[in-house]
């Protein structure tokens, strides 16, 4: 059974950091690409985030490109993503997803989510 649980969210200021993990299970993580989801309250899924295999290459939104950075341990099977500068925007339930944005299979299997707020 295909399992992704995601953790690491919570309240952050303005400006602050976060960083998400997302364990995988009943699959062979290190052969499948991988991304990140968010929906903001009252709006619908953004992708955010895309890293392939093999080689790793990354893909992000315009909206994440230069403050998150999505990264992967095939060792462990976790995917995480280090978002820096949040700002209100960013706050969102947070999921961790198989495959590729744009791809066949994206979305197929996705996690519970983690909620990430953004306030002062």
């Amino acid at each position: 059974e295909v399992q992704l649980v995601e953790s690491g969210g919570g309240l952050v200021q303005p400006g602050g950091s976060l960083r998400l993990s997302c364990a995988a299970s009943g699959f062979t993580f290190g052969s499948y690409d991988m991304s990140w989801i968010r929906q903001g309250p009252g709006k619908g899924s953004e992708w955010v985030a895309s890293i392939r295999v093999p080689g790793g290459g990354t893909y992000y939104s315009s909206s994440v490109k230069g403050r998150f950075t999505i990264s992967r341990d095939n060792d462990k099977n976790i995917l995480f993503l280090q978002m820096d500068n949040l700002q209100h925007a960013d706050t969102a339930v947070y999921t961790c997803a198989t495959g590729m944005f744009g791809s066949p299979g994206y979305a197929a299997f996705r996690g519970p989510g983690t909620q990430v707020t953004v306030s002062s």
